[in-house]
């Protein structure tokens, strides 16, 4: 699964090197068939994500992968909602992290392992 918009990028490219489907994790209204959403919270208020209600199947593995791990909101969001649909998230792959904003570690609590290639803190 990718979080809009650059984790498409990412995330398709993954999904096809593992020959696995892809889920797009898209802002409200976005999708064209039946959705599920949730709302979440920012750093400076809320918003609203979603996904096809079909995307995924109870028990499925899921992999979500987003360019940049901030203070974690959309992400968090993202396990949520993906969990909600019976998913197993499995993962979540960043390429960069921000660790002094504590994003990586509210989906650690979470349950689900964070990766990243690069972490750049105190910003």
């Amino acid at each position: 699964a990718g979080i809009e918009a650059r984790g498409f990028i990412l995330g398709g490219a993954v999904a096809h090197q593992l020959s696995a489907g892809f889920v797009p994790v898209r802002k409200k209204g976005k999708l064209p068939h039946e959705t599920v959403s949730v709302t979440y919270e920012l750093e400076y208020g809320t918003d609203e994500i979603e996904v096809h209600k079909d995307a995924v199947s109870p028990g499925e593995r899921v992999l979500l992968v987003d360019d940049l791990i901030a203070t974690g909101g959309t992400a968090e969001g993202a396990v949520n909602l993906l969990s909600r649909l019976g998913a197993e998230v499995v993962a979540a792959c960043f390429i960069v992290d921000l660790p002094d904003l504590g994003g990586a570690d509210r989906i650690r609590r979470l349950g689900v392992p964070v990766r990243t290639l690069v972490s750049f803190g105190g910003h």
